[in-house]
Formats: structure tokens, sequence, C-alpha cells
């Protein structure tokens, strides 16, 4: 099979510089290319030497445009509404977009929809295989469990990270809210302070910490009287994310257009 030219988007942050180097050592891959937003100061530095490699001989450009035309895919975990203007992108050049930027809003994510009528994209909150696999379980397990079962959903990460809940943190409350049948959004608890009352009975809450350099971990807990249920998932390294990337882009190759999901990747 051809060697497959795969892009960065945001390749300087600490997700961007993984996938570049995990993109750099697997067999069958190249890197196309990287870019960074205008301004930005790895504009213009050497992917291999901004990847802690040897110097690849290409440089980081800030021009989204210029990486797309020589990508067969293009992995994005940046933001938003940069997320909608690269799948536009991929749209337009047919090129395969795997996207794992969390905190769309309804109208960015109808736009990635759209796009995805034109090419390929696999999209989810969490590129970790064990994530996903944690996603399955949460859902048979909230369909085997009756709401005497409060679900509570704990996640932790990094000082850096902006959003809360995390995207992930979301995901497994879909999960949740789909084995029972449910809409997230109707039985979503995300804020408790104060005086709150006692816990609504079908209720799915969620808990976000921030500290230090943790890499992501997140808990389902599934709590009734006399026991516990909780299933986990604990990130130790950015490699798990990069790797699962690296699989959707393996994955996409060929594949007509669409919106695909990780489950899609997995055969879950």
């Amino acid at each position: 099979m051809e060697t497959i030219r795969i892009g960065v988007v945001g390749c300087a942050g600490r997700m961007g510089r993984m996938l570049l180097k995990t993109i750099a050592e697997a067999e069958g891959c190249t890197i196309a290319g990287g870019s960074e937003t205008p301004g930005s100061p790895a504009v213009g530095k050497d992917l291999g030497e901004l990847a802690g490699l040897s110097a690849l001989g290409q440089a980081v450009v800030d021009d989204p445009v210029t990486l797309f035309a020589g990508a067969d895919a293009v992995i994005d975990f940046t933001s938003p509404a940069a997320s909608v203007r690269h799948a536009a992108l991929a749209a337009q050049g047919q090129v395969a977009l795997v996207l794992g930027t969390t905190g769309l809003d309804a109208e960015q994510q109808a736009a990635i929809e759209r796009s995805a009528v034109h090419t390929p994209i696999v999209q989810a909150a969490n590129m970790s295989l064990g994530v996903n696999v944690l996603l399955a379980l949460v859902e048979r397990a909230a369909a085997l469990l009756d709401p005497d079962y409060d679900i509570e959903v704990f996640e932790m990460h990094h000082r850096w990270k902006v959003d809360a809940p995390s995207g992930t943190a979301l995901a497994l409350g879909r999960a949740a809210a789909a084995g029972r049948g449910v809409v997230l959004e109707e039985v979503s608890q995300r804020g408790r302070d104060g005086i709150t009352g006692a816990r609504n009975r079908g209720d799915i809450g969620f808990a976000a910490l921030r500290g230090g350099d943790v890499t992501g971990d997140h808990t389902v807990t599934f709590a009734a009287e006399g026991e516990r249920i909780e299933i986990a998932h604990k990130a130790s390294a950015r490699d798990v994310y990069a790797r699962g990337a690296l699989k959707a882009v393996l994955w996409a190759r060929g594949k007509p257009s669409g919106l695909y999901s990780m489950n899609d990747v997995l055969g879950l």
C-alpha cells in the first residue's frame, strides 16, 4: 500500500508535537506538513526538531490551505472555530480529516456534518482506544442498571485545559443516557454549590477537577444503596491519543464521504 501523507494542524502544541512524532515513527506514513496560527513562534521551525526528532527539512507554515493541498489526511486537535474551517478545507480538497477537537456548539457541529458530505471525517471526543471501549461499557452498564443507580461522571485534567466538563466526560454522559434511553441535556447536573437539595432520581452528574499535569482521568460511578460500580480510564501519556488518531487515519483511507466515529474504526 502506498505511503499516506498526513498533516497536523496545531502542530506546535503538546498534542501536535506528539502526533508528529507518532506519524514519523509509523510504517507506511509520512509527515505531509504542519501548521500553526499566524504569529506563532513555531512558524518557520523544522517539524522534526519541533517533535524532538532529527531535522526533516520541512518548516511549520501559518496557512492551513497549503497544508491541506499536500496531504492525503489531516489530524486536527485545535479549537472549535478553527476546526470548522479545517473541515471546510478538507471537504474542498477531499482530504480525510480526523477530528479530536472538543467543545463545539450546535452550529459548529452542523458545519462539520455539512463538510462530511464531501469527505470522510472521523470525529471523536477522545481518540484513545481504551476510552472508546469505556464508552461502550458505560452504555451497556446503564442499560442493565435501573435508575436506582445514580450515575456520576468524574474527570480530572491538567491545569491548562480550557473547557469543562471535558469532551470525554460529556461523551461518557451521553453513553450513559443512551443506555437509559434518555436525553443527556434533560438529566444532566453540572453544577452543585450551596444548599442544592437532595439528588434527583435519574440525574447524570458531572464533576471536573483541574490541576498539575494530569493527562486525563475519567471515572463513571453507578451508586446504589449497598453497592457502587466504578468504571475508569486513566491516561498517563498523550501518545495513546496519537496512536488512536493514527489508527483512525489509516482506517479512513479510501472510505466514502461521511461522518464516522471511533466506534466505526474499532468495529464496536
